[in-house]
């Protein structure tokens, strides 16, 4: 029989945890709304960068599930927000990615306050790679809806040549890239 580790994470920390499961899982369909659309009007580059969005999303709730867990809190997977539904035109729905982004971004912030006050350096060292990640999401949205704007929806097609090019990589700064600095 395996000895139990004893409490590795507060309550509160569980309970918080549990709800950024739902929130990521929440992030993940609106990610397969918004793909949806761009599949409706055939643009199938935006479409399968919105669909790996949906994927990559749902690999972060499981990343909590599994930290949840591994310190031995109860998974409680709370209701989940449906999605934002239709989208006015390809900005449009490009900009709701990067307000989700941008809100993801805050509850991660509040996370790591929340482990910081109890002092729970496990759960911060695990949100470190959330923050770096944000940081990641937001430069990609706010990339993609530069992108978009600057075609406009008359010209949307050059925006799946280019996500087509780059392999679906949204990226301003080639830095990292294979490229030195």
């Amino acid at each position: 029989m395996a000895k139990k580790l004893g409490k590795l994470a507060s309550d509160r920390v569980v309970q918080s945890f549990n709800q950024q499961i739902g929130n990521e899982l929440g992030a993940s369909n609106q990610y397969v709304q918004i793909a949806s659309y761009f599949a409706d009007a055939s643009l199938s580059e935006l479409a399968k960068f919105f669909y790996k969005q949906s994927n990559e999303e749902r690999e972060h709730a499981m990343k909590f599930v599994r930290f949840l867990i591994d310190v031995e809190g109860k998974v409680a997977i709370p209701p989940v927000e449906a999605p934002k539904l239709g989208f006015k035109s390809a900005a449009d729905a490009v900009q709701a990615s990067l307000e989700w982004e941008m809100t993801v971004t805050q509850q991660i912030y509040e996370l790591v306050e929340i482990v910081r006050a109890e002092a729970n350096y496990i759960a911060l060292r695990f949100l470190d790679w959330f923050v770096t990640e944000q940081l990641e999401e937001l430069s990609t949205m706010k990339t993609l809806l530069d992108l978009v704007n600057r075609a406009g929806e008359a010209n949307l097609l050059y925006v799946e040549d280019y996500l087509a090019r780059r392999g679906g990589v949204v990226s301003a700064n080639p830095i990292g890239e294979g490229e030195a600095p």
